[in-house]
């Protein structure tokens, strides 16, 4: 039997593996050392074997909360991903299965990799309306990719509004780029009447994944300069930050009338958007631009919901380190974080918890509350 993660994403660390019944693994944490929960690892070797794997260090992640009710992911093909029994005792995190195949794969949350992300891209440059552009690079060189969409239609009734749509400021929470993919399928299908009148009306500026060092390197939440890129907005570098640097700068460039940030939460059962309450210039107006998008998108997918989130900040009290807070302070502008979770939603749960394909269906569902929303945007 044989335990690895040198591969993509990859994350584990085994301290002993001798006896599949009682097998001890450790998360290793992300580069600068205060975030650790997301786990990735392939197990071979132990056909029809019953394993017992502890993730020892479990009580010291990020969010250990997040384990209670949590089942882990598994998968032979890395393309179908279930859960397998879970439990969280004595501060560790069991997980417990009998593989089917000689190579099985275990994960925190189904990974949206580096090739499927390349591969995506390029299978819609194609379409009409459809550019590609490089923000710039990461800290480790890799490239910081833009999709801009604007109507293929030569004339607007009014200037188009301008829509940012970012995913995966935190690497770890996966299920942010599977819901910017199904959000850009449906954008691109010529025969949604939605797609095309939200496309009629606003041109799309979409980062499917705005760390893709701590992506590949099997972070939580940083980069690989150990730094939170939702916790540099308001003074990103180059060196520090550059994902936020040279995004922050296309906005500048570009303007924004709109602006999604999608994220996963650990610990709380149920899909939910934060919004940005707390900035200095939030007004009547502001609140219902965004309660009219908030409706808007519980009437589209009963997956979303209004009653349980974040508490709402103080008037003038929010912090505008953090992307959606800055990007509302700076422009004005409807700016919302959208979290999803890591286990399943309370009032929908279905056997495979929350997952890729319910994470697509919520990001189609954001158009038919940006449609609902445009006249205030």
């Amino acid at each position: 039997m044989q335990i690895s993660a040198a591969f993509d994403s990859g994350n584990i660390l085994v301290k002993n593996a001798n006896d599949p019944a009682d097998i001890v693994l450790e998360i290793k944490k992300d580069v600068g050392e205060d975030h650790f929960q997301w786990f990735h690892f392939r197990l071979t070797g132990a056909r029809g074997q019953e394993l017992r794997m502890r993730l020892g260090n479990a009580a010291e992640a990020s969010y250990p909360d997040g384990w209670h009710d949590y089942r882990a992911c598994a998968s032979y093909d890395r393309k179908t991903w279930f859960r397998v029994p879970t439990s969280f005792v004595d501060s560790e995190l069991v997980i417990e299965h009998q593989p089917q195949a000689d190579s099985v794969y275990y994960a925190y949350f189904a990974p949206y990799s580096a090739e499927r992300h390349a591969d995506f891209l390029a299978s819609i440059q194609g379409q009409e309306g459809v550019e590609l552009r490089l923000l710039g690079r990461s800290v480790d060189g890799r490239d910081l990719d833009l999709v801009v969409l604007s109507s293929p239609e030569a004339e607007h009734l009014a200037p188009p509004k301008v829509c940012w749509i970012v995913g995966r400021q935190h690497p770890g929470e996966t299920m942010a780029e599977w819901l910017v993919e199904g959000l850009l399928e449906r954008l691109l299908d010529g025969n949604d009447p939605v797609a095309q009148e939200c496309r009629r009306r606003a041109r799309f500026f979409i980062v499917p994944n705005m760390n893709p060092d701590g992506s590949v390197r099997g972070h939580l939440r940083n980069n690989a300069a150990g730094a939170n890129l939702n916790r540099e907005w308001q003074e990103p570098s180059q060196e520090r930050s550059p994902e936020v640097f040279y995004t922050r700068q296309a906005m500048v460039s570009e303007g924004v009338d709109f602006f999604l940030d999608v994220h996963g939460d650990e610990a709380l059962p149920y899909n939910f958007i934060a919004g940005a309450e707390g900035v200095p210039r939030w007004s009547v107006q502001a609140a219902e631009r965004q309660q009219r998008y908030l409706s808007a998108l519980a009437q589209a997918s009963p997956d979303f919901q209004t009653e349980h989130g974040y508490p709402v900040s103080m008037p003038g009290t929010a912090n505008l380190k953090i992307g959606c807070n800055w990007v509302a302070e700076h422009f004005g502008c409807l700016s919302m974080t959208l979290e999803q979770p890591f286990k399943d939603t309370v009032d929908r749960p279905q056997a495979q918890g929350w997952s890729p394909a319910r994470a697509k269906c919520l990001g189609r569902a954001q158009l038919d509350a940006l449609l609902a929303t445009f006249e205030l945007l």
